[in-house]
């Protein structure tokens, strides 16, 4: 993805000394749970790399939304900005809709290092900017579900496919869950007792097709 507004970290990397600001706060969940409902994270920060994503909370298929729509070769995000302890709760759990994939890309290279839907979970380090890790989950277009590679502008963030390409049947909702602690220890031999930041981003500007998504709730769990 190209990135225009930081002439030395790319926006994969996703590290935190760019953003300012902190999210929204949670909603009110039992002990050991946080929710982040779509009326929380479109209130997450905004940030821009490349114009402008449309985010907007919409309701589709009678439930609650944050509908991401990139027309115009856009990469945009929403931020949240906040201390997680993932010794109580290390698992994510969200949800997620994408009706349509790119076409015939090589999501390994720059030009095709676009995704519908995104998912980022950051280590970040404000002092220490190269000891800053990311996990990015995505619904990729073309890598098989289940595989995982180097992001293409920053190898501190990892790319791990959890969907590929369209689902069978229009308007498919799918929930995922991965153990954050354990996908750090695996991908960037790191023991992490705490997390600085998620991330949710739908970008084409690389591959300059228009694409959208739909993000439901996104919670923290214990295991």
């Amino acid at each position: 993805m190209t990135h225009q507004h930081s002439p030395r970290f790319s926006p994969q990397a996703w590290s935190l000394a760019v953003l300012l600001g902190a999210g929204a706060l949670a909603s009110a969940a039992p002990a050991e749970t946080r929710v982040f409902t779509p009326q929380d994270i479109i209130e997450w920060e905004r940030h821009s790399f490349n114009g402008e994503t449309q985010y907007e909370l919409v309701e589709v298929d009678g439930r609650s939304a944050v509908h991401a729509i990139c027309t115009e070769g856009t990469a945009s995000g929403l931020f949240l900005q906040d201390d997680i302890d993932l010794t109580a709760t290390p698992v994510v759990e969200w949800e997620w809709r994408v009706d349509e994939t790119f076409s015939s890309i090589d999501e390994t290279t720059r030009a095709g290092d676009d995704y519908p839907a995104r998912l980022y979970a950051v280590d970040e380090h404000r002092i220490r900017i190269w000891s800053t890790r990311a996990l990015n989950y995505v619904w990729a277009s073309e890598m098989p579900a289940g595989e995982d590679w180097p992001n293409a502008y920053q190898r501190r963030a990892h790319m791990i496919a959890m969907q590929s390409g369209p689902p069978e049947e229009r308007g498919t909702w799918v929930t995922e869950r991965r153990n954050l602690r354990e996908d750090f220890r695996h991908f960037h031999d790191r023991e992490l007792e705490r997390l600085n930041a998620f991330a949710i981003m739908t970008d084409c500007d690389d591959v300059g097709e228009p694409i959208e998504a739909w993000y439901g709730e996104i919670r923290l769990l214990a295991e």
